[in-house]
């Protein structure tokens, strides 16, 4: 009985929840068809505080933000919905808007060929290509190795063979780990303040460069209270954490 209780009780929490989810999305929708962008925005970012993997809902922040003509937070929500899904154009599309807005916009260098190629090959949504990919070269592996102990080897199950495909299988894990690395943390970050001094390691003395507002950097590392970034053009340099909002 007790149990029964507990059970509907928790199916009325989450219908409720549900609703209440439902309700929120038509609200921010009225909101922001109404030009009424401050309130849309309050409304998106309560749904996001329950549903962070929504690459729609950070879409539509980052319309919201953009018409209230905040860039930093609205190449933020871009991004998070790009970071989501790669392939939400419209979202693509808008981020290349808003970053055209951005003044004094810092240049982006091009990698190098092998930095570009490992960072497609490592990509976030690759991690679970990579982890059946070495599933798969796992059982083989271990199949070869069955046939050659029951005697019944044949030329495909030689040694090299099994040593080629072991180098592989450790090649495919380390980009799977690399990218499981990835979908986790992107490593980025969006400046959210206007010229955001970067400072040197010592943090003293005057700033080597002022960072844009709405400025997508790669994030190196942390220290109590400063991050240390590179920005698109290959600069490095630390600026106060509270500047920075990570992807």
């Amino acid at each position: 009985m007790l149990r029964n209780s507990i059970i509907f009780l928790f199916l009325v929490l989450c219908t409720s929840n549900a609703l209440a989810a439902g309700n929120a999305w038509k609200i921010a929708n009225t909101f922001y068809q109404q030009k009424q962008y401050d309130s849309a925005a309050y409304y998106y970012e309560q749904i996001a505080a329950t549903k962070p993997q929504e690459a729609s809902l950070y879409y539509n922040l980052g319309n919201t933000y953009y018409r209230l003509n905040k860039i930093g937070l609205a190449v933020l929500n871009y991004q998070k919905a790009l970071y989501i899904k790669p392939d939400l154009k419209q979202a693509a599309d808008n981020l290349a808007l808003t970053e055209s807005r951005i003044s004094n916009r810092i240049p982006t260098a091009s990698d190098i060929f092998f930095v570009s190629w490992w960072n497609t090959l490592t990509e976030g949504q690759n991690n679970v290509i990579w982890a059946i990919t070495s599933l798969i070269i796992f059982i083989v592996i271990i199949s070869l190795s069955i046939l050659r102990r029951f005697g019944k080897a044949v030329s495909i199950t030689s040694p090299q063979l099994t040593g080629t495909l072991i180098v592989i299988l450790l090649i495919c894990l380390v980009f799977a780990f690399a990218s499981a690395g990835n979908k986790l943390h992107t490593g980025m970050g969006v400046v959210m303040q206007n010229d955001a001094p970067l400072m040197n390691e010592q943090h003293t003395g005057k700033a080597q460069n002022l960072v844009p507002e709405g400025t997508t950097v790669t994030i190196l590392g942390t220290r109590t209270g400063w991050t240390q970034v590179r920005l698109p053009d290959g600069r490095t340099g630390w600026l106060q954490e509270g500047l920075i909002n990570k992807i």
